[in-house]
């Protein structure tokens, strides 16, 4: 078993999880691309969370504060440079894992497989991304599944993705960034903290799952990131392809 995955602790508690509460449709809503409402989304999850889950909750304080609730387009450009455009992390959780590896177009293939057996509308958004993966968590009725998602896919790229929000990593990328773009993309006009608010939203997240899976982990992984990774293949490519022109 890979050190960095989480364990469930115990049979009996395995044979508990058809009682959990089917609430990650909820969850899903705190990453998709804000609307108007999305305060008011993200207050809902919240309300729905605070008499069970104290550490999420306490996530979602922090998120909340930060959120520039009454400037639609700051909450855009922070979803969009958390996420899109010289992205912090990718939401496509099958890339968090694999990277650009033939597993991750098993994986695709087997989720589309689970999305259409239950009916779960994937928009323009391929199968590994967050929001699906989450929505499909609370379509399934096979509990094995489920309990997988949730072990093997979920828990660990979270782990990934919270990871990429640290100081370090953050720094890296932008130095990689700035190689590739000659250019940072500016930061929204908010506080610094607000800049990676989304990593409340992750934690908020991974508090949950753990709590509902009895899972045991350390945050933040020590492993290498994919996603930083390629950031930085992609600027060796480039930089090569210009010293050959």
């Amino acid at each position: 078993m890979n050190a960095n995955e989480p364990v469930i602790r115990n049979t009996k508690e395995l044979q508990e999880i058809s009682d959990k509460p089917r609430h990650y449709s909820l969850l899903a809503d705190m990453f998709d691309y804000p609307s108007a409402d999305f305060p008011d989304r993200v207050k809902c999850v919240r309300e729905h969370l605070k008499a069970d889950y104290p550490l999420a909750t306490e996530e979602l304080d922090q998120f909340l504060e930060l959120l520039p609730e009454d400037n639609l387009l700051t909450m855009q450009e922070l979803f969009t440079r958390s996420f899109d455009v010289q992205a912090i992390a990718t939401l496509d959780v099958g890339y968090v894992l694999f990277g650009d590896d033939y597993k991750r177009g098993e994986m695709l293939a087997n989720l589309n497989r689970e999305h259409l057996g239950v009916n779960n509308d994937c928009g323009s958004e391929l199968a590994d991304h967050l929001p699906n993966l989450l929505r499909l968590m609370d379509h399934l009725t096979d509990e094995d599944l489920i309990r997988d998602l949730a072990y093997a896919i979920l828990a660990p790229a979270l782990l990934e993705m919270i990871g990429e929000f640290s100081p370090g990593r953050l720094q890296k990328k932008n130095e990689a960034n700035q190689k590739q773009y000659k250019t940072l993309i500016d930061s929204p006009p908010v506080q610094t903290l607000a800049v990676t608010l989304y990593k409340n939203a992750l934690r908020a997240l991974y508090e949950v799952l753990k709590q509902d899976f009895s899972l045991i982990q350390s945050i933040p992984l020590a492993r290498s990131s994919d996603f930083l990774d390629s950031v930085t293949r992609e600027n060796t490519i480039e930089n090569n392809a210009n010293a050959v022109g």
